[in-house]
């Protein structure tokens, strides 16, 4: 049996969702379709991928296992059509990934200079999606803040930075030039507690029960925006503190939490030349210009009027 990706598209959209109505509408299909198309694929499969009444959907062990294999296959289906639909183009594209608050410039002039009929593109991504588009062929390259998922992909250590805590100038902490940990036990944290595991074993919130759910935030500024307004911290690398400034928001070096690591990823068997060059000309030049953007960051830049 050959696997539909169109089919499994959809059912990855109502295993996201896990309700046939949502589902229908972020994929621009009707209901009725939609769950036609989700028997069929059971049928295919000779499986029921879902459980599902009137009240509830929810997945079998057979679902369960089929979004675990689902994705990586349509991200590899995604890839390769990428990768075909460039090869047939007359110029060479070089995509790079990169995560907020770093600055590629030496790298990229530098493969500029060297390749001067090379098309360098630049793709911002983030949390969610630093390691996707490496995957779906996306990007060629990224520069990613660890930790993420390793599988399917070579890693290259480049540096590592301090991280700050992002308050709002109306906070009690604001104006201080440094904090502990511990001075935040009783804040609420705008961000995954494992993602800050000295601030998850103290927190006030957590120890209670009483943490207050935090939304959905795809980007640097929706968490400044939520840390302007009173509704809690976030702790960032330094480079981003430094790159996101804004009046109403106070960076703070935190001396007791661990510095965020930056490396640079590719996906295993992809290592073209061109990733080579770009990954060895990180490893020199990146660490040079991050040393001298955290002594900004964490010096007189983080407390004067132009810093974070």
């Amino acid at each position: 049996m050959d696997v539909d990706l169109r089919k499994l598209r959809y059912f990855l959209a109502v295993a996201e969702e896990l309700h046939f109505g949502r589902a229908a509408e972020r994929l621009h299909i009707t209901q009725p379709v939609l769950s036609r198309q989700i028997r069929v694929l059971e049928s295919e499969l000779g499986v029921d991928v879902f459980m599902r009444d009137r009240r509830s959907t929810v997945l079998t062990p057979a679902g369960e296992q089929l979004v675990h294999d689902a994705g990586p296959l349509l991200a590899s289906a995604d890839a390769l059509l990428r990768r075909v639909r460039a090869a047939g183009e007359s110029v060479t594209r070089f995509t790079i990934g990169f995560m907020p608050g770093i600055t590629l410039t030496p790298v990229v002039r530098l493969l500029r200079e060297r390749h001067p009929g090379l098309d360098v593109r630049m793709l911002r991504t983030g949390w969610h999606d630093q390691v996707e588009v490496l995957h779906d062929a996306r990007a060629d390259v990224g520069i990613v803040r660890l930790p993420i998922d390793p599988a399917g992909l070579e890693i290259r250590p480049l540096y590592t930075e301090p991280r700050l805590v992002m308050v709002a100038s109306s906070h009690p902490l604001a104006g201080k030039e440094t904090v502990r940990v511990a001075d935040l036990a009783a804040d609420h944290l705008l961000q995954d507690p494992d993602a800050v595991p000295e601030w998850r074993d103290i927190a006030v919130e957590l120890r209670t029960g009483e943490r207050r759910p935090v939304p959905a935030i795809h980007s640097v500024e929706e968490k400044l925006e939520l840390v302007a307004g009173g509704q809690g911290i976030a702790v960032i690398p330094a480079s981003t503190a430094n790159f996101y400034t804004r009046p109403d928001v106070e960076a703070i070096p935190v001396e007791d939490i661990g510095p965020n690591h930056v490396a640079a990823a590719w996906p295993t068997g992809r290592a073209t030349g061109l990733v080579g060059e770009f990954v060895d000309a990180a490893t020199t030049l990146l660490p040079e210009q991050e040393t001298r953007a955290s002594h900004f960051a964490t010096g007189a830049g983080a407390s004067g009027p132009d810093g974070p």
